[in-house]
Order: C-alpha cells, then structure tokens, then sequence
C-alpha cells in the first residue's frame, strides 16, 4: 500500500482513541493530537514509510524505528498507549482468525523445534556478548524480575532479595538436590549453594552463559556444590529433590509447555517442589499471539512464546501431578527492573559502541527494553513465581503463608 493511503488508514484509525493521547508530528513540521488524557505520547515521523509500518504492527514499526525513520521523546509512554489499544485490536484479530489463524499456526508449526534448532535461538540472544549484559544488568548478572520490598533498594539489593525468596519458598536446605533449569550467568546457583549449603545442578543451552558460569562457579570456591551442564532440559535425568526455573519456559515456545512441566515433574522426588517464575501474557490475548509474528519473536527471542496463567496451570492439571501452592504477583517490579536496565544500558551507550554494538542494534534493544517495559506497565503482560508441590511435599509447620499482592488471582488458578 501507498503512504498516502496508509496514512489515510491509520488517521482514520487514530480518530477513535479514546484510552490516552498521540501527538504525530509530521516530516513538514505539521502536529496533529489524537484521543486524550494519559498516557501522552508523541511520535516525530521522518519519512512516509512509516505510516505504511504502522499496518504491519509492531515489527513493521520497529524495523523502520531501527532505521531512525521515527522517534519518541518516551518510548514507555508510546508502548503503555499501544498496549491500551490492543484489546480492541484483540478483537479484530479474532474476527479474521477463522481466516488468518491456521495459517500463523501452520507456519508455526512448520518452524523446527529440535535441539538444535532451541540452541540457534538461544544463541541469537544470550550469546550476543556477555559484556552487553555486562553493562546493563547488576553485578549479580541476573537477567529476570527483581524484587523491590523498598523502591530505594539498588537493583543489586532487589536480585538478591528475589533470589532469597525463591530459596524461601523452597524451603532450601543443606541436603538438597537442586536442579535449575536456566543457568542465567549463575546467580541462583552461586546464591543457593552459598547461602543454603545445597547441591544445584544448573542447566544451559548458551555456550556463553556455560563458559561463564563455569568460571564463575571456579572463581567462587563452589565446584563441590554446584555442576554445571550444557544439556537441553530434554536429555536431563536423575531425580532431585528441589526444582527452580527462572523465566525460562518462555523460550520453549507454545508448543512445549506441557512437555515441560511434565519432564520437571518427573524429575522431582515425590515430596519435592518447584519453584517456577514465568512471564505471562493476558489469557485473552494468548490465542491471536501465540503464533503471530512479532517484534519480540523475530527481533528479540526468536522461537519464544509466553504462556498465559491459564495456559500453565491447565497444562499443570493435565500433564503434572503438581498443584499450585503459591502465587505470587511480581509484574510491578519488572517495571522498575527494566526501567533500571534501561537507564544502565542508555548510560553506557558510548561503552557499547566501543564493543561493536551500532547504532542500529542499540536502537532495537532500547525499543525492546521500553516496549516489554511498557507492556508491564499496562498488564498486558505480566510475571507470577509458582510454588508448585508433589502429592508428598509438605510446608514446614514454621513457614507462615507468604502475602499475596493478587490473591484474587492465585483463588483462580487454584
């Protein structure tokens, strides 16, 4: 489609917002205010390519972002406004889904899935250099949702209390088998072992995360404590007592959930526990996302998915002899971890490039860091820590029930 037209199409669109305000300055200088109210975003257009991206969503708009053809003094605030939207989008999409759907599910389906094919998608994330991550995470290197008991809290302070509950909610003793699924750079490994005493055994598919956490766990004194493998969750065996997956399952695709759950179920003794932390998307947004193609999926986490809390805990129910014991909602605090991220990776930008990360990739990854920002912010996507049990596990008389922030939701899924 012509600018011109597209741009008739999308003004036309645009007259009906309603859930917050859009100001579009033009190339020739020409502002133009759409809906009203809060969140206010503005968008600087610089060629009429973009109003053709605006139809092919968010990966049209992010390849023409990444080619510096629009900005936005705050991108959060044009993504929180976007996510208003897409429930009526939502809508539309599942009235062309008799169409459209078999088609994305068959593409889908005809993607590979097998470990070699998992081990190129991880790569085209994780192995993109750890001083990238280096320079935008803590100290802790953790790559997942802190938590912020205290806004004054560092981010550093905030992993380690994160990583703290989940040894909590596991009850984590000295003579625990652990297996983690998702090494991550070897924080909930270094912190379980040192602090608890217990034996972990991490698993990862990323040749980088594998060398460093290796000499991580070398340099800290812990090699009798914890092992590190380089194993698709697929081929691992054994039998452990404690499980731990960190915003893992995201990267197994739709396809996998259930076979997930069931292998960490069959891994578990009969009274261990797991402890799962998932990204969810909203459960009425699962089925038009799951297979379409977005900026995430092609630019981001290729192969990825993210499930929504009914998607798990039905999956639970069928392929598992788990129940959930726990919910906890933790999507607030991943607004302020990625706002954290995101200040750390804008300041060091120079550092970056210095390391051979371009303008173009540092421009994709600032728009993905307020976009999955914005999406928390909104609750259009979210982040739970599942404390799930065998039939045999039982709660210490000494731990009183942890407070939920949404108990209205852990009563649903129950």
């Amino acid at each position: 489609m012509k600018p011109e037209l597209a741009r008739v199409f999308v003004k036309a669109a645009l007259r009906g917002l309603a859930a917050g305000s859009l100001t579009i300055v033009e190339p020739d200088g020409r502002r133009e205010t759409h809906g009203r109210g809060t969140p206010q975003a503005t968008m600087v257009i610089h060629s009429p390519e973009v109003w053709t991206a605006f139809l092919r969503g968010s990966l049209g708009l992010a390849d023409v972002y990444a080619d510096g053809l629009w900005e936005s003094p705050d991108l959060v605030a044009l993504v929180r406004l976007g996510a208003r939207v897409m429930p009526l989008l939502d809508r539309l999409r599942t009235v062309s889904a008799p169409v459209l759907r078999p088609i994305e599910l068959a593409r889908a389906a005809a993607r590979p899935s097998g470990r070699d094919q998992r081990r190129r998608d991880i790569a085209a994330h994780y192995d993109l250099g750890n001083e990238l991550f280096s320079l935008m995470l803590d100290p802790t290197m953790t790559y997942s949702c802190a938590i912020f008991s205290d806004p004054s809290l560092s981010l550093e302070e905030a992993q380690l209390a994160k990583l703290e509950r989940v040894c909590e909610q596991l009850e984590l003793n000295s003579g625990d088998r652990v297996l983690e699924i998702g090494s991550g750079w070897g924080s909930f490994a270094i912190h379980a072992a040192s602090t608890r005493g217990c034996h972990v055994t991490t698993t990862t598919i990323s040749r980088e995360q594998y060398r460093y956490v290796k000499e991580r766990v070398r340099a800290s004194d812990l090699g009798e404590r914890i092992t590190v493998l380089d194993n698709d969750f697929r081929d691992l065996r054994g039998s452990y007592d404690k499980l731990v997956s960190i915003e893992m399952i995201e990267a197994v695709g739709w396809r996998g959930f259930g076979g997930f759950l069931n292998h960490c179920s069959n891994l578990l003794v009969p009274d261990g526990a797991m402890l799962l932390q998932a990204i969810t998307i909203d459960d009425r947004a699962y089925a038009v996302e799951k297979a379409s193609r977005s900026f995430i999926k092609e630019y981001i986490f290729p192969g990825g998915a993210l499930p929504s809390l009914s998607i798990l805990t039905r999956a639970l129910a069928r392929r598992t002899d788990l129940s959930v014991l726990d919910l906890q909602d933790i999507t607030e605090d991943y607004v302020e971890t990625l706002r954290r991220w995101r200040g750390r990776f804008t300041e060091n930008a120079e550092a970056l490039a210095e390391r051979g990360y371009d303008e173009r990739f540092r421009r994709i990854w600032n728009l993905y860091l307020a976009y999955c920002e914005g999406g928390f912010a909104e609750r259009r996507i979210g982040d739970v820590q599942l404390l799930l049990g065998k039939p045999a596990f039982r709660r210490r008389a000494s731990m009183a029930p942890h407070s939920m922030r949404h108990g209205e939701e852990f009563e649903h899924v129950a």
